[in-house]
């Protein structure tokens, strides 16, 4: 991955296309109009799946019933991420299921999370979509332009912040406490947070110029589903990460 943070969107994913204007008609190219309804129907398919353990988890009595969904909805996510990553071919196919994976994932954590802290997932949902607006805005204005080195240090802070929740999640398998600092609601924590949330909403730019230069190399249509594949999953880390650092001012 050499152009973008996001493991999904890849600059060099369309090296292989080369000026296709000339070979297809422009109905099967891919558009801009075509990856943003195609964005929205994930993000439907998203909350539909969402809204099922979302009900689950707060009619259950305790999280028992809703585990099975929201494991099986983390490890599907995964699997059909890399697919949908390593094969945009297959996006078409793919790319719905691990928006229903996700969903199921992220309705239960966020039912969990509104349990504890009231009013929480209205507020990161908000934060989430305004950060999406804001940021195309700047983008579309150019008041934000992703160069060459915006997008290799985007791409480093990405990397290193992936680098250190994965040293995290393997000391805590093997019985450590993991690092600390990174859970934490004191001022480092909180920092650390807000950090996260900058690199991941920064992502959305380079999510928005992958897509506008698939468009302007004449990509084929699958990739509207790539794109919209790429941006879902950046919405969603952002979405987290929103909801840890909201959860830690709460705790504070």
């Amino acid at each position: 991955m050499m152009r973008t943070a996001n493991p999904a969107l890849n600059d060099r994913t369309f090296d292989q296309f080369g000026a296709s204007f000339d070979t297809r008609e422009r109905s099967d190219l891919m558009s801009l109009q075509g990856t943003v309804t195609k964005t929205g129907f994930l993000l439907i398919i998203l909350v539909a799946a969402g809204a099922f353990t979302w009900k689950m988890t707060n009619q259950a009595q305790g999280m028992g019933p809703v585990m099975p969904w929201m494991i099986g909805g983390l490890i599907g996510g995964l699997i059909f991420g890399l697919i949908t990553a390593f094969k945009p071919s297959v996006s078409p196919y793919t790319a719905p299921i691990y928006a229903a994976a996700e969903g199921l994932f992220l309705g239960a954590i966020s039912a969990m999370f509104e349990q504890h802290y009231p009013g929480i997932v209205v507020q990161a949902v908000g934060l989430t979509f305004g950060t999406l607006a804001a940021l195309l805005i700047a983008y579309t204005s150019g008041l934000i332009k992703p160069t060459e080195n915006f997008k290799l240090g985007i791409m480093a802070a990405t990397g290193g912040i992936m680098m250190l929740y994965l040293v995290s999640m393997v000391m805590n398998m093997f019985g450590g406490a993991g690092i600390g600092f990174i859970h934490s609601s004191g001022p480092i924590g909180i920092g650390f947070s807000v950090i996260v949330v900058i690199i991941a909403a920064l992502n959305l730019v380079l999510d928005f110029d992958f897509i506008e230069t698939g468009v302007e190399r004449g990509a084929p249509k699958y990739m509207e589903w790539y794109g919209a594949f790429g941006l879902l999953v950046t919405l969603v880390w952002l979405y987290l990460e929103i909801l840890r650092l909201l959860a830690k001012l709460r705790d504070r």
